[in-house]
């Protein structure tokens, strides 16, 4: 039972008993007329948090199981690991010389323990850069934590981390493995939680998603589930209001990586009216040309939609336009959502509509991008940056379409080309 404390912060009720050594901390404390919750560190007002008997709990972390104020958290010290003599990482793969530059620089920023934002454009390659100053952490007896919002982005990073390191690797999310000691974790940002001063080297890839963009409950869960003596890295394609205000403050170093790894420029979105009717029962015709157009290419088609609904009334539409293709929907409510990705990946579905679910995590070989509704609310600048860096990621093609089709240009949309190009000038394209 101690192995699933050390490094944690856990309720009575997800311990089947409790170790006589370990720390009982207070779960809550008073201040006021606020509660404050020592996992998630919110303050709720007592009187909306009141339970029948007396006592509190938490609302805002209940999905990871209900804090109560007459009842105890429970933590034991993290222990590290003994020192390797042989080196956990396995890949055999070269970085370009823009990568090994901020591969180096992250070992740097890992012996100062210093906090740093690697603000790389979408397919630079962020993933393989981070390889080595895992490695190192690993090898020398440390704990890593790498941490997304985006359970699709924990899920590949695990796909593709336990090919290329010699080491058991743990998935956490809520429907994920459970919990078991190890020095490699991969994990959703609420899973940070449930650990208190754990990592030496704690990651968090894809910094912009929604939820742990400006979100005060994921950033304070980031710094207490960290060593007070750790490296802290954030990963992202687009910057947040949060990191500009941590680099103004100097408490963040930034530094940019403006190319992909094959060295060709980001692909540049054509914004292309187009009324697309939400009950879609007939394609538009300028739609259709479009689709059909691509279509005579060969390439895989990922077609994003804003809302789940419309995206399942498209499918059936344009099944009945293109019989001969085979289409499919994912959306977070998919059931055989890893399997409709994996063959869309394998070129075994050619054209597969999504919601913002697949912005960001996922490379695609060849793939072109269409956006229906591009100016839609739930399309943020930074979810269009990333839709459209799904494109161009492979050295097979670097090139590829990205049509952003709208009935009226949003902020969004002329933000986020903008941001692209911006992106390319300082590539040097």
């Amino acid at each position: 039972m101690e192995e699933l404390l050390y490094g944690r912060i856990l309720s009575e009720k997800e311990l089947q008993s409790v170790p006589k050594n370990v720390q009982k901390l207070e779960s809550m404390s008073e201040s006021g007329q606020y509660i404050i919750c020592h996992r998630c560190n919110n303050k709720n007002l007592k009187e909306e948090v009141k339970l029948q008997i007396d006592a509190y709990y938490c609302p805002k972390c209940i999905n990871l199981g209900r804090v109560r104020s007459d009842e105890y958290l429970y933590h034991l010290p993290q222990k590290s690991f003994s020192q390797r003599e042989e080196s956990v990482l396995k890949w055999s793969g070269q970085l370009t010389e823009l990568q090994g530059n901020i591969s180096k620089f992250l070992i740097e920023a890992n012996k100062d323990k210093d906090s740093i934002w690697v603000h790389a454009v979408t397919g630079a390659g962020k993933t393989e850069m981070i390889y080595q100053v895992v490695a190192e952490t690993i090898n020398n007896g440390g704990i890593v934590g790498i941490a997304s919002p985006r359970v699709d982005v924990c899920i590949e990073l695990h796909k593709r981390m336990v090919n290329d390191f010699d080491i058991d690797i743990a998935l956490l999310y809520a429907e994920g493995d459970s919990f078991y000691r190890t020095q490699l974790m991969i994990l959703t940002t609420h899973q940070l939680l449930r650990f208190k001063e754990a990592f030496d080297l704690l990651i968090i890839d894809e910094v912009d998603a929604f939820p742990f963009a400006d979100n005060p409950m994921l950033y304070y869960a980031a710094e207490n589930s960290r060593k007070n003596e750790s490296c802290l890295i954030y990963l992202t394609a687009t910057a947040t209001k949060n990191l500009n205000n941590q680099v103004s403050k100097g408490s963040l170093k930034k530094v940019n990586l403006p190319r992909r790894f094959h060295g060709s420029p980001l692909v540049v979105p054509k914004n292309i009216w187009c009324n697309i009717p939400w009950e879609i029962e007939k394609i538009p015709k300028k739609l259709f040309s479009y689709i059909k157009d691509q279509r005579a290419t060969g390439f895989p088609l990922l077609i994003f939609a804003p809302v789940i609904s419309f995206g399942h009334k498209f499918e059936k539409t344009l099944q009945k336009f293109f019989p001969n293709e085979k289409i499919a929907c994912v959306s977070s409510i998919s059931e055989n959502r890893k399997d409709l990705v994996n063959d869309f990946r394998e070129e075994k579905i050619d054209i597969l509509i999504t919601t913002t679910i697949l912005e960001r995590g996922v490379t695609f070989p060849r793939v072109d991008v269409f956006v229906l509704h591009s100016n839609h609310k739930l399309f943020s600048s930074s979810s269009l940056v990333q839709i459209s860096g799904r494109t161009g990621r492979s050295p097979d093609r670097t090139s590829g379409l990205v049509y952003f089709f709208h009935n009226g240009k949003s902020k969004g949309m002329v933000d986020a080309i903008l941001e692209i190009k911006e992106m390319n000038r300082l590539g040097g394209f």
